[in-house]
């Protein structure tokens, strides 16, 4: 449930959203992101009047965006910089999991759901182990060749079924929709990705597609999920 002062950080988020909805704006940060500028220099290169230049960084300052400091040379001279801890607001929030294990779950439990548990436990000190609703009775030469291809630490396990592996304490992530709507929701959290099926393409680059989507989005999780002990198991959520 949403607190006051959850809500009270979705405005301060919103009004950094809104800041950045204008293209000016947008293009000062583009610039900073890369290193100190002073307004000067800022409209030189974005071909932009010193009072629109002025106004942008006005609004940028207000909502804790930039800071500006003394030329240590030219003690006349003001360069703007970056909070870059502030973009991190940017970022989608909600999303913090306790889990004794990460279950991936596709149908066959024979590329997508062992590709991602493989490259999970490459990232993240969390276990992770794999799944399917109805499974293959080997993992795909596929998978196997895309892993040896692109250096991942997979060691073909033979797929099992769901009801077989998911435990309370996991966090189930369904990587396939069929798998995703056959299975029977669980008492505790659960994440759904779309990821195509590369086995029903067959072709190696299909491979490396699904592996190239499971990394991006094993990426945005993984800072998101901690281990769980036996005390803090009950404790789990996806806001």
């Amino acid at each position: 449930m949403s607190t006051e002062r959850d809500f009270a950080e979705l405005k301060r988020r919103a009004a950094l959203h809104a800041a950045l909805g204008d293209a000016g704006r947008l293009a000062i940060v583009d610039v900073l992101a890369w290193g100190e500028a002073s307004p000067s220099e800022l409209g030189e290169r974005l071909g932009m009047p010193s009072n629109l230049v002025a106004h942008h960084l006005k609004v940028l300052a207000d909502i804790g965006l930039l800071t500006r400091h003394r030329s240590e040379g030219d003690r006349r001279r003001t360069y703007v910089a970056l909070v870059r801890e502030r973009l991190d607001d940017l970022r989608p929030v909600g999303l913090l999991v306790a889990a004794q294990r990460v279950v991936f779950v596709c149908t066959q439990n024979s590329a997508r759901s062992q590709l991602a548990a493989a490259m999970w436990n490459d990232a993240s000190p969390v276990p992770a182990t794999s799944a399917g609703t109805d499974p293959a009775p080997e993992v795909h030469e596929g998978a196997i060749a895309v892993a040896r291809r692109r250096h991942l630490s997979l060691v073909p396990a033979p797929p099992r079924h769901v009801r077989d592996v998911v435990a309370p304490a996991d966090l189930i992530v369904t990587v396939c929709d069929s798998a995703h709507e056959h299975l029977t929701p669980p008492d505790g959290p659960t994440l759904h990705w779309s990821i195509p099926d590369p086995v029903r393409d067959g072709a190696p680059a299909a491979f490396d597609r699904a592996v190239d989507e499971l990394a991006d989005r094993i990426t945005r999780l993984r800072p998101s999920v901690h281990l769980a002990d036996a005390t803090t198991a009950d404790d789990r959520s996806i806001s």
